[in-house]
């Protein structure tokens, strides 16, 4: 995930009656982009809603081309062709690029338009949809004069004709927002045929912001180039008539595109070490000062890069797995970092080997990991196809919160490579699907692996003090402690709590629907998911009937989607009284006898409830609450006297809004207090802000 503040989501839009203030707020750029505006008859298919979120339809069986066997000349089904040149000015910090974009139709219907992503105009001024909607989220930061970034369009043909175009704002943003444009094609492409644009344009590269840009000698170059949107069809993530999917780019989502092939040469100055998605096609080729790099790689949706002339020698490895291809690791890192290049190539190959044994193979031959210099972090902690960027320390102490920032983060990136590489999800309409889902497997990897979240620094550690967390009990805290406004399955940016309770609250939710239905059971689904699901971009209700299906617990698992994905149900279970009184005998000599009260409240969303009662004796009660009422009351005579009663024993239902209020004792203990102490991590979870930066 990019590396953002990430708070409030997008409250409104600003109406077209602002066009006159939005091109004002445009000037206030560095480049001005003038579409050429054509009268458009017909502009066909329409487009996904902007309200678009969580599906609940299943896809079609054959949605995507149907399931990928293995037995397919190509791991997916191509739908695009990129071969780009492109090259690099580290003066201007511009890309000149020209680009053959060759796309097919999979529809029944002839396509007469077609929508394509300009997502660097997002930091091209003040009007954006992106700096618009983060002023609406209460953050004013903004791109310093002569620093801003943007993509010019300087022509488009298809067979040599020219095509007209225009800026369209298919989520009804602000009139100034120039990310999504729409080619009104010269010659219709029928069904099932193929077309090719050829596009020149010009990128400049802003001051590094949300993944993207230069800083000095650095430069990230990610959504860099002109990029088509996704025709679906009927039976693929509930459409139910053709459609073009072309979000804006929001302050609060991120990408999806259509599998396929990418050719690029890229050139740079000779002295820069230059990285890629792909791999590299024999030596970079001289000329006039120039290297140029020729990178290829089918069976992806996406391609950035990083040039540098500061750049060490890179940290190179290989990894080997089951079922996966040889691939070849390459750490790139500043001089100033290089204390951050050998953890982050051990978690990076730690991250491969845990998601290959329990989703499935890594694909690819290659992995490149980047870590930025000092003052570019905010190029730090994203996901590309066999292309991640982390963070870099200049000192990494084991057991420390530095160290445990670089293997998380590079962790995650790792794991985006499954979640939004591989399955490639929809993440502006179903953030669940990739930072929901990686949260958790994350999460699970480091729980597995017995590692914790440390949150100490050097001198602590030091000192002796060097606090470890369970990282699902840092969740834990988070993900139910404020009411949610939306539910984990609204789409990325219209959120009133922003993108960061999609990844507590579907990591949790997660972890107790594992702590349910069992952990080898939830692997094994999710292994079903992947091989079912890779290279298809499945939806929410795709993994859900996925999950009921393998384990075999559908009406468990639907109740789960039903009151956290597609609602925003609290669970908050307590007890609220503990009663053990002395029966008073009819006989003379009779045994003594304790009746045991034990009352039960539900102020939220039904669960199925444990209740253990422990006696003086050392013998207990276990009693089953899995039923719809607000209370209840159990009763037990015993000849000995309670000591305690607790919900939850097995601690399954962290999404419980307290878990403090579970348990009573008879006698003052802090037993409870000390069994939950992990939601002290509250506040060193804000302190790390691992949630919402990655």
């Amino acid at each position: 995930m990019q590396a953002r503040t990430r708070t409030m989501a997008f409250k409104a839009v600003l109406l077209a009656a602002a066009a006159i203030a939005g091109a004002e707020l445009l000037a206030q750029g560095d480049i001005t982009i003038t579409p050429i505006a054509q009268p458009v008859t017909d502009v066909g298919i329409g487009l996904a809603l902007p309200t678009a979120s969580a599906v609940n339809v299943p896809s079609a069986p054959d949605a995507w081309g149907g399931p990928r066997s293995g037995g397919e000349a190509t791991l997916s089904d191509r739908v695009v062709d990129y071969r780009i040149e492109a090259t690099l000015d580290p003066i201007a910090h511009t890309v000149d690029g020209k680009q053959t974009l060759t796309w097919r139709n999979r529809s029944k219907e002839t396509v007469r338009s077609v929508y394509v992503h300009l997502y660097m105009n997002a930091f091209q001024s003040r009007g954006s949809t992106y700096f618009t909607e983060q002023r609406e989220a209460g953050n004013n930061a903004t791109i310093a004069p002569g620093q801003w970034g943007s993509i010019a369009l300087r022509s488009v043909t298809q067979g040599g004709a020219r095509v007209d175009w225009s800026f369209v704002h298919p989520d009804n943003g602000p009139a100034a927002d120039q990310t999504v444009v729409r080619f009104d094609l010269p010659a219709p492409v029928a069904p099932g045929a193929s077309t090719s644009f050829d596009i020149s344009f010009l990128t400049k590269l802003p001051r590094v912001v949300c993944s993207t840009g230069y800083f000095g000698s650095f430069h990230l170059v990610g959504q860099w180039f002109p990029k088509i949107g996704v025709l679906e069809l009927p039976g693929e993530r509930g459409a139910i008539r053709t459609r073009w999917n072309a979000h804006e780019y929001h302050h609060d989502s991120e990408f999806y595109a259509d599998f396929g092939r990418f050719d690029v040469k890229l050139s740079a100055p000779k002295g820069y070490t230059v990285g890629a998605t792909g791999e590299l096609q024999g030596a970079p080729v001289e000329r006039g000062g120039m290297l140029t790099h020729h990178y290829v790689q089918g069976d992806v949706h996406d391609f950035a890069w990083t040039a540098d002339k500061r750049t060490a020698p890179p940290l190179r490895a290989t990894w080997s797995a089951p079922g996966s291809p040889l691939v070849q690791l390459a750490v790139l890192f500043p001089p100033d970092r290089a204390a951050s290049a050998a953890p982050a190539l051990k978690a990076a190959g730690d991250a491969l080997s845990y998601f290959s044994k329990t989703l499935g193979p890594y694909p690819y031959k290659t992995l490149t990991i980047v870590i930025p210099p000092l003052n570019a972090d905010d190029a730090g902690a994203m996901e590309y196809p066999t292309f991640v960027t982390t963070t870099g320390y200049n000192k990494v102490v084991p057991h420390t919160a530095a160290a445990f920032d670089l293997d998380f983060v590079t962790i995650h990136e790792v794991g985006h490579g499954y979640f939004y590489g591989i399955l490639a999800s929809n993440e502006f309409e179903e953030p669940l699907l990739d930072e929901g889902l990686n949260e958790f497997w994350n999460y699970r990897m480091l729980r597995d692996t017995g590692q914790q979240s440390y949150l100490g620094s050097p001198l602590l550690k030091a000192l002796g003090f060097a606090p470890g967390f369970n990282g699902f009990d840092v969740e834990r805290h988070e993900a139910p402690r404020v009411e949610p406004a939306d539910a984990i399955g609204q789409n990325a940016h219209m959120r009133l709590q922003g993108i960061g309770p999609v990844y507590v609250r579907s990591s949790t939710m997660l972890r107790d629907l594992e702590a349910s239905i069992g952990k080898e059971t939830t692997e094994r689904a999710f292994k079903e998911y992947y091989r079912r699901w890779k290279f298809r971009h499945p939806s929410i209700a795709d993994l859900r009937d996925t999950l009921a299906e393998v384990s075999g617990q559908r009406v468990a698992v639907n109740a789960v989607f039903a009151q956290q994905v597609y609602a925003t149900a609290p669970i908050d279970d307590r007890v609220s009284r503990l009663s053990s009184e002395e029966e008073v005998q009819d006989k003379p000599g009779a045994a003594r006898a304790w009746r045991t009260s034990v009352t039960v409240r539900r102020r939220g969303a039904p669960v199925a409830q444990t209740l253990l009662v422990r006696f003086a004796d050392g013998s207990s009660e276990t009693a089953v609450w899995d039923d719809q009422e607000r209370w209840r009351t159990f009763s037990w005579v015993k000849p000995a006297r309670a000591v305690s009663a607790e919900l939850d024993p097995q601690r399954l239902h962290y999404l419980d809004t307290s878990k403090l209020d579970d348990s009573r004792t008879l006698e003052p203990s802090g037993r409870a207090a000390r069994r939950w102490a992990g939601d002290l991590a509250a506040f060193f979870n804000i302190l790390f802000s691992l949630i919402a930066t990655v």
